[in-house]
């Protein structure tokens, strides 16, 4: 048992990936068989990677979740930064820059409508829960633009832990709500072309939502609401813990 634990441990980026290819392999079985491919298997594998990472946490008793057992370490690079970013570019790959420019102004404004609605509808959250300082309610309003963008800006103006992991969960519920209603709501709003699909990137912002969303509408429209999403990432990083920031605080 020490051998094999101490070869999962050398090769925890490989197990790393080879588990979250099962986990994605189940997840789209479940996804066929027991809801008709209604709810998208994307949707599910995160649902269980939240599991998995909240029994490693407890049964560990530490603050990596699932990482914090010894063979499964690997997942801690998996799931850093390098990686993350890696595959918020890839999502790019695939998009036309001729289709892009058809967007226009309208998918430039649905950046700047879909970050402030949504950090508003962040800020009204975090004051129904009883915050009412502005680091706080920038940090919770930045959490429900993205997981990525909340923890970003609370870092960077010195929110609590607690408060942060709140960002990200609200970040988390966001992505899933997405991925779950974007192909119940692409019928009725048109969501079946390049143009609307960059349009609604913009206004989700979400990445991995929009991306698991529209994978399950159709997935020739992935790179261009991805791409989209991930310019409303940059742009929440960049505005949350700035602008968005100074306003709370005159406000708060």
């Amino acid at each position: 048992m020490e051998l094999i634990t101490r070869f999962l441990d050398k090769n925890g980026l490989i197990v790393g990936f080879l588990v979250l290819g099962i986990i994605m392999a189940v997840a789209e079985v479940l996804s066929s068989k027991l809801t008709r491919k209604k709810i998208p298997g994307s949707a599910i594998a995160i649902l269980m990677g939240l599991l998995l990472a909240y029994l490693g946490g407890i049964s560990t008793g530490g603050e990596k979740g699932i990482a914090d057992w010894k063979p499964l370490a690997g997942f801690g690079m998996l799931g850093g930064a390098m990686f993350r970013d890696f595959a918020i570019v890839a999502t790019a790959m695939g998009a036309s820059f001729v289709v892009m420019k058809r967007a226009g102004w309208i998918g430039a404004l649905s950046l700047f409508l879909g970050i402030v609605l949504s950090f508003l509808g962040g800020v009204l959250v975090a004051l129904l829960w009883g915050y009412t300082d502005a680091i706080s309610l920038t940090t919770i309003g930045a959490g429900a633009c993205t997981y990525i963008v909340g923890p970003v800006t609370g870092a960077a103006i010195g929110a609590s832990s607690d408060v942060m992991a709140l960002s990200i969960a609200a970040g988390v519920v966001k992505s899933v709500f997405v991925t779950i209603g974007t192909p119940y709501m692409a019928r009725y709003i048109g969501l079946n072309n390049p143009n609307t699909a960059m349009i609604y990137g913009g206004l989700m912002g979400t990445t991995s939502g929009v991306s698991a969303g529209l994978a399950a509408t159709d997935p020739a429209l992935v790179p261009y609401g991805a791409l989209t999403a991930t310019f409303y990432t940059g742009l929440g990083c960049l505005a949350c813990p700035s602008v968005l920031y100074l306003l709370m605080r005159l406000c708060f």
